[in-house]
């Protein structure tokens, strides 16, 4: 019998009839529920993961799973734009199933978890904070129908009232946490490919080498991990890779930390040891433009780093104050030239729309685009997170809670002073063709598909799709 199932909600907008569309995008599992499964088998229980989306089920179909599998515990990890799917799951199994117990967790809780609760009766426990050390002591209370209030970092109904307990210690050694569940994950790891052109090779698995983040960007939450960065050491860092390369033939993997290079001392440890060992797999990471060093960088590149993801967000000094970001342009130029100049692929992050954004503004941001030697960019909507400073600054006037769905990077929630959300969408649109429009970029994924023709299946597989949906029309 399964003890317990983790289940990432539906939470992809695709449209009816552009289903090929998840030919190309990013299907990794949550890293998350991965953890938490991996900290439910090592207090001995069993468990499941379900994943709606990479399984195309939608809420209903995830709630008859479930009910077959009937397991005691539901845990489900909540995004803001997944929390309606799961409340439907919760509501189905609250009418089929209502002994079991459902258990919510994940960023949107830890930011908006008392609110959630109000709002969605159907949720039982709501998890703040990280759910691994919180997980055993809440399933034995309610397995023995103890009392919750002993249970640190939760939200729980006491009759019709909600009571909230006192936070647990920070977790500090990431070390002793259990490996990841990836055994959980039916054909592991051939049916979960990143986005199409995020990776050199293939099988690709991500991890994240480290918790928290001391910066303050407005438009970031961090609610869950908090400010303070803790590492799974080097040596630890090593051992997992080496495990998922002999295990499941790993050839690429996907640091997906907020900060991976937060100390340059730690990176310069593991890439000897990566050096010093020849691991055959390559990976990438993230960092700011302000913590990554030239002789930093060029050991990287030796020790099979392939990517670099720097939130360069927007060309104008302006709106990088606006968001707190606590860097210039100038030192984006200077991280990405040295980044492109160590061999190693630079993608940069951007954001569109975020409030004070002006034409000028956005005319700063495409010149800054045009001159900088990135291998490949991401566009996103500016988003009001639950849990950042800006969310909290705008909730109650221009966001409201009926637009937690559209809070996925893809929509624009936000008028401007200068822009309406259609003006917006216009620009964003400008940005993207100009940059993957340009003949060094066409190049490059030409050369790339050439090199790996994973990608050129996966486009094929796209295209065959688009042209059978145009086709029914």
């Amino acid at each position: 019998m399964v003890d317990i199932v983790f289940v990432n909600p539906p939470y992809e907008q695709i449209s009816k009839g552009k289903e090929y569309v998840k030919r190309i995008t990013n299907r990794s599992p949550s890293l998350g529920l991965l953890l938490l499964a991996g900290q439910a088998l090592q207090d001995g229980y069993k468990a499941q993961i379900i994943e709606s989306d990479l399984q195309n089920l939608s809420p209903e179909d995830v709630a008859d799973q479930i009910i077959n599998i009937n397991p005691k515990f539901v845990g489900i990890t909540l995004f803001t734009v997944g929390v309606i799917n799961a409340s439907i799951i919760a509501e189905i199994l609250k009418k089929n199933a209502p002994h079991i117990d459902i258990i919510i967790g994940g960023p949107h809780v830890s930011s908006m978890g008392l609110e959630t609760m109000e709002k969605f009766s159907q949720f039982d426990v709501a998890v703040m904070y990280e759910g691994e050390q919180i997980l055993k002591t809440l399933l034995t209370t309610l397995e023995n129908r103890g009392s919750l209030q002993d249970v640190q970092g939760i939200i729980y109904r006491n009759s019709e009232k909600l009571e909230i307990t006192a936070p647990p210690t920070i977790m500090k050694d990431l070390d002793s946490l259990p490996l990841p569940a990836w055994n959980l994950l039916p054909n592991f790891p051939n049916a979960y490919l990143p986005a199409i052109y995020d990776y050199p090779r293939s099988p690709v698995a991500t991890f994240s080498a480290s918790r928290g983040c001391p910066f303050k960007c407005e438009f970031c939450d961090t609610s869950t991990f908090g400010s303070k960065v803790r590492y799974y050491s080097p040596k630890k860092v090593y051992e997992i890779m080496s495990y998922l390369n002999n295990e499941y033939n790993i050839r690429h993997l996907q640091f997906v930390d907020d900060l991976f290079v937060a100390n340059n001392k730690r990176v310069t440890e593991l890439c000897k040891l990566l050096i010093e060992n020849k691991i055959d797999m390559t990976w990438s990471c993230t960092a700011r433009v302000d913590t990554v060093k030239p002789e930093t960088l060029e050991l990287m590149k030796k020790a099979g780093c392939w990517e670099i993801s720097f939130g360069l967000e927007s060309g104008s000094n302006e709106m990088l104050k606006n968001m707190r970001k606590s860097i210039v342009s100038e030192q984006s130029r200077q991280a990405v030239r040295w980044t492109s100049e160590a061999g190693i692929r630079v993608k940069g992050l951007f954001m569109l729309g975020y409030p004070g954004e002006t034409k000028h503004s956005i005319k700063q941001t495409k010149e800054f685009i045009k001159e900088l030697p990135l291998t490949t960019m991401n566009l996103s909507k500016f988003t009001p997170y639950p849990g950042s400073p800006i969310y909290k600054k705008l909730y109650k006037t221009s966001i409201k809670d009926e637009d937690w769905e559209k809070l996925n990077g893809m929509n624009f929630v936000c008028n401007t002073d200068e822009f309406t959300l259609k003006e917006l969408d216009v620009e964003y649109q400008e940005i993207i063709e100009t940059f993957f429009k340009r003949a060094s970029i066409m190049l490059y994924y030409t050369k790339m598909s050439i090199s790996n023709p994973i990608h050129v299946v996966r486009l094929l597989h796209f295209f065959i799709g688009f042209l059978g949906e145009k086709l029914k029309r």
